[in-house]
């Protein structure tokens, strides 16, 4: 097995959880760094929520071991409870017991950590006026909005005082705007209680956001771990390149005739070499070398999106403000930057 981080939050070595027949987890490796905001990005079924459920005690291992601040918690002969558990989890669904007030739920679990009736009330209004839901604390979850549930819930959490917090797709069922809303929220309140948090999403742009670091979950497995910039700029394959953003590819060879790309490849220090690559909408500029045919518009508001027709290919570009051109129109282009994709793996 590979040797623990020092000073983390969370160690999970060959982790398997299986629902019957079916693996959801198979042998899965994770460290999450005291302080650190992991981000694991995947699909629907990819295994994120069972992920979260098995570091917070919900559901057994089958296989391999986890361990919370260097305490083994889980493994086929451990099973610690969950509230024995150094963690709160965040639910998609709110999970808010509809017979308390927010007030009772947020003061819960410090009065089951010991504390007296008047002060575990009087720390839950503090929590919720930081949340700013505190003119909400007599109101049951029925008579609260999806926001105002969501702060609720992560009032109840932080209560905890956890040294992880398991955020299972916390913005999920909210607008757009409440959703950035509270994603800035979510990461001030993590990095003021210097807690660690893994955040579950399938959602790319609030992984990207919110996250130290972002694990590429597929199948049950890590397939890439990294920076954002890094899981974005490079992929180790197709996939991995199209869940963290548009992406084009082309065959090119930087030597041939007709090349106009960059002369080296993003993230490698070495001139390019003839092969496969990805660029991302943002890597390209309208007018440059490279002739080019607008085929599509798609306006977005904050920017606009044309596929371009070249000798290399199809191209995504993207740029700031309203259309420029309308599809049809003769343009030419520039690339900034590419990345060569990674030979398939056996």
């Amino acid at each position: 097995m590979t040797a623990a981080a020092p000073g983390a939050a969370l160690e999970a070595r060959g982790v398997v959880v299986s629902y019957g027949a079916t693996r959801a987890l198979e042998g899965l490796d994770l460290d999450v760094a005291a302080g650190e905001t992991l981000a694991v990005l995947g699909p629907s079924g990819s295994g994120k929520t069972t992920l979260l459920y098995a570091i917070a005690g919900l559901l057994g291992l089958e296989q391999g071991r986890i361990e919370l601040a260097g305490r083994l918690v889980a493994s086929p002969q451990v099973d610690v409870p969950p509230e024995r558990r150094p963690v709160a989890m965040v639910f998609q669904h709110y999970g808010l017991w509809p017979h308390l007030s927010a007030l009772d739920t947020v003061a819960y679990p410090l009065r089951r950590a010991g504390l007296g009736a008047d002060a575990a009330a009087r720390r839950a209004r503090e929590l919720l006026e930081q949340m700013r839901v505190g003119h909400l604390a007599d109101r049951r979850p029925a008579q609260l909005s999806g926001g105002e549930q969501q702060r609720v819930g992560l009032a109840r959490a932080l209560a905890r005082q956890p040294a992880l917090f398991l955020l299972d797709e916390p913005t999920a069922h909210l607008d757009t705007a409440l959703k950035t809303e509270l994603q800035w929220e979510l990461t001030a309140r993590m990095h003021a209680d210097g807690a660690a948090a893994i955040h579950a999403t399938h959602d790319v742009d609030e992984a990207l956001a919110v996250a130290d670091r972002v694990a590429l979950l597929r199948d049950g497995r890590i397939i890439q771990s990294g920076t954002p910039v890094e899981v974005y700029a490079q992929p180790v394959d197709d996939w991995a390149a199209v869940l963290t953003g548009p992406a084009s590819f082309v065959e090119v060879d930087p030597a041939g005739p007709g090349w106009a790309g960059p002369e080296r490849s993003s993230g490698a220090d070495r001139d390019a070499e003839p092969g496969r690559y990805m660029v991302r909408p943002d890597w390209l500029r309208i007018e440059g070398p490279v002739k080019a045919i607008v085929r599509d518009v798609r306006y977005r508001g904050s920017h606009t999106d044309y596929v371009l027709a070249t000798e290399q290919g199809e191209l995504l570009l993207r740029e700031p403000g309203e259309p420029r051109f309308a599809a049809g129109t003769a343009t030419s282009l520039r690339i900034d930057r590419m990345w060569r994709m990674p030979e398939p793996r056996p």
